[in-house]
C-alpha cells in the first residue's frame, strides 16, 4: 500500500497529495471576482458614479467661476463629488455580501471556503480593489472636466493632483471595506445601506447642524469628515493627514471585525 493510500485509510490525507486545495484566500478571491462580474449591479454602480462625477465636477467648476471664488486646487472638484459617488461604491460592496444572504447562496460559499475569515477578507479585498480603481478613475475624470469651467479659478500642481487622485482612491477603498463589514454584521441590504448612510452622511449633517464644540469635535472623527480632511490636504484639518488616514483605517478595521464577529457567531 502506498504512503498516500495509508494516509487516506488512517483519515490523515495530506491536502496536496489528495488534490484538495479549497479554502485558500487566493481561491476565495478568485471566486468572489467571478461572482461580482457576473451580475449587473457593479456595472450599474460604476456607471452611475461616472455620470455623477462628470455632472458634479463640471457644476462645481462653473459655480466657482461664477461666484468668483479664490483659486483652489483643481482636484477639489473631484474630492467634493465623493459625498455622492461614495454611495455607488457602498451599494456595490454591500451587494457582494447581502445578495448571497438573500438567496442563501452564502451557505455554498462557506462550504467551498470553510475558513470564515477568508470569505469575508476576500470580499473586502475585492471591494477595496474595485473601490480604489473607481475612486482614482473618477478623480481623473473630475479633474479633466472641471478644469475648463474653472477658467482660471483653479491651480494645477502635479504633486497635489497626484496626491488627491490617490487619496480619493484610498478613501473609496476604505469605504468599501467598512461597508463589507457592516453588511456581514447586519446581513440585510436595507439595514446595511441605512447604517452606512447614517454613519457616512446623516450623522455628520446632524452634528454640524446642531453645532457646539463637543458635537463638532465628534464630527471631526467621523469617516466622511476625516476622509475629507485626508483628501483635501489643505492644512485646515485638526490633525495631520497621516492621522486622518489612521482614523479611517480604524473605522474600516472596526467594521471588519464586527462583521467577522457576527459571521463566526451566527455563521450562515
Amino acid at each position: 500500500m502506498s504512503a498516500v493510500s495509508a494516509d487516506v485509510n488512517d483519515g490523515r490525507c495530506d491536502r496536496t497529495a489528495c488534490g484538495h486545495t479549497g479554502g485558500g484566500l487566493v481561491g476565495a478571491f478568485a471566486s468572489e471576482w467571478t461572482k461580482l462580474w457576473t451580475i449587473r449591479t457593479p456595472y450599474v454602480c460604476l456607471l452611475v458614479g461616472l455620470i455623477v462625477t462628470a455632472i458634479f465636477t463640471f457644476y462645481y467648476g462653473s459655480i466657482a467661476r461664477i461666484n468668483d471664488k479664490p483659486i483652489q486646487p483643481v482636484g477639489n472638484a473631484s474630492v467634493s463629488s465623493v459625498i455622492l459617488t461614495q454611495f455607488a461604491l457602498v451599494i456595490l460592496a454591500m451587494t457582494t455580501v447581502t445578495s448571497e444572504y438573500s438567496t442563501s447562496s452564502v451557505r455554498t460559499s462557506l462550504l467551498w471556503v470553510p475558513i470564515r475569515h477568508h470569505v469575508q477578507l476576500a470580499k473586502a479585498l475585492l471591494s477595496a480593489l474595485v473601490g480604489f480603481a473607481a475612486g482614482a478613475v473618477w478623480a481623473v475624470l473630475g479633474i479633466a472636466l472641471a478644469w475648463g469651467p474653472f477658467q482660471g479659478h483653479a491651480s494645477f500642481e502635479l504633486h497635489k493632483v497626484v496626491y488627491q487622485i490617490l487619496a480619493m482612491g484610498v478613501y473609496s477603498a476604505l469605504v468599501c471595506v467598512m461597508t463589507v463589514g457592516v453588511s456581514f454584521a447586519l446581513r440585510m441590504a436595507a439595514g446595511a445601506v441605512a447604517m452606512t448612510f447614517f454613519l457616512l452622511s446623516a450623522l455628520p449633517s446632524m452634528l454640524v447642524g446642531l453645532g457646539g464644540p463637543v458635537l463638532l469635535a465628534i464630527n471631526a472623527y467621523l469617516p466622511q469628515t476625516v476622509g475629507g480632511y485626508f483628501m483635501l490636504a489643505n492644512g485646515k484639518a485638526p490633525f495631520p493627514d497621516v492621522v486622518s488616514l489612521l482614523i479611517l483605517l480604524v473605522w474600516a478595521g472596526a467594521a471588519h471585525m464586527a462583521g467577522l464577529f457576527v459571521l463566526r457567531r451566527r455563521d450562515a
